[in-house]
């Protein structure tokens, strides 16, 4: 992975969208925890390359990943409550680390003028409560969760609707995402897509659909400035 070269046909973007978990805050490990730990309380062991397929999914989709990859006889609605029950143990109460350059890249694009929202598989209620005891969600005009569109992620719907919040062209965004689901959602909408992996890195086959991989959101940071100063020399 490398910065993308500002060279390039990049452009400041009029508004940018950014995905929350993996991203934003490091949730993913803990999600990835509170499921195993959930299977094993219900005495299976789960095979964790079908679960990196629900990375960045919604609840429906979860489920049909997980029953597919682990048989019809998994026991998903018992294993989902307690494992959400484990999981917002931790996210309601105390606030999940952030990820490495977030406040820098918020800072950045809040004083360039830049809206910012947000698309998130999450539910409105949690998302709300990450972003308040991460202490960063008054940075976002529009949050786009979970089951507010007629389709998830990967379908373009959460990123569409961002845009149309910003009242934006999607041609005219950058999207920020970790997951394959999220990027393949951002590109079907039409942002320019920044790829930051988090637990799982793209398949060789998934590497050139038309995002740009960067290793954090510093590199994002850097890029924009460049862009910004290029933009106002004469």
């Amino acid at each position: 992975m490398s910065t993308p070269n500002v060279s390039g046909n990049f452009r400041t973007p009029a508004a940018v969208v950014f995905d929350m978990d993996g991203l934003l805050l490091d949730s993913e490990r803990l999600a990835r925890d509170t499921f195993i730990a959930a299977c094993h309380e219900y005495g299976y062991q789960p095979d964790i390359a079908v679960y990196r397929r629900v990375v960045g999914s919604t609840y429906g989709a979860t489920q049909v990943i997980l029953r597919e990859g682990y048989g019809p006889d998994f026991p998903f609605e018992p294993i989902y409550a307690r494992w959400s029950e484990r999981y917002d143990a931790h996210v309601h109460h105390l606030p999940v680390d952030k990820k490495a350059g977030v406040l820098e890249i918020l800072e950045t694009l809040t004083d360039a003028g830049v809206p910012l929202a947000l698309a998130t598989s999450t539910h409105r209620t949690n998302a709300q409560v990450k972003l308040k005891l991460a202490d960063i969600g008054q940075r976002f005009t529009h949050l786009v969760c979970g089951g507010e569109t007629q389709r998830g992620k990967p379908h373009p719907d959460p990123y569409l609707r961002a845009c149309e919040l910003l009242g934006e062209s999607p041609a005219r965004c950058w999207a920020l995402e970790d997951s394959m689901n999220g990027t393949r959602a951002a590109l079907a909408a039409g942002l320019t897509v920044f790829q930051i992996p988090d637990l799982v890195f793209p398949e060789e086959h998934e590497r050139n659909l038309g995002q740009h991989l960067v290793h954090s959101l510093h590199d994002i940071r850097t890029l924009f400035l460049e862009l910004k100063t290029r933009r106002n020399q004469p």
